[in-house]
């Protein structure tokens, strides 16, 4: 029977590692999933929820972009598929008031720049990413 190894990896940690049956996300081109026996192939992960499915059950991260790539593990004989993110975390890890505390504060600083019509560029563009993530955090740890 043919397996499957993914991989989740941010800078900091192997966030998980082990045997699955498959690995589903979302890339610019739209959701896919990845199958035992997969053609080798490279490609970008947007942010959004990464799910493992295994015969014990689905694990899910909240992945803030990244990369993944398929290909054989010759040593092991089996497909790898490596999920490489800059930001990720377990979606049962995620700090639910901790998110949305920095969701409202992202969303005061925008407000406060719209109301004052200040137009720092680079504040702005932080505080939406930092709203960004907090609303994918919230979205992850709801499902």
């Amino acid at each position: 029977m043919a397996t499957l190894k993914v991989e989740i990896v941010s800078p900091e940690a192997a966030l998980w590692v082990g045997e699955a049956t498959a690995l589903v996300a979302r890339s610019s081109d739209g959701d896919f999933t990845i199958l035992p026996q997969h053609t080798a192939t490279v490609g970008d992960l947007v942010p959004g929820v990464v799910r493992v499915e295994t015969t014990e059950g689905d694990v899910a991260f909240a992945v803030h972009g990244g990369f993944f790539q398929v290909g054989p593990d010759e040593v092991e004989g089996v497909t790898l598929a490596t999920v490489l993110a800059g930001v990720a975390e377990k979606t049962t890890d995620i700090d639910v008031a901790r998110a949305q505390i920095a969701k409202e504060t992202a969303e005061a600083q925008i407000a406060a720049e719209t109301r004052n019509e200040q137009h720092d560029t680079a504040s702005h563009v932080l505080a939406q990413a930092a709203l960004e993530r907090a609303e994918l955090r919230l979205r992850a740890a709801a499902k």
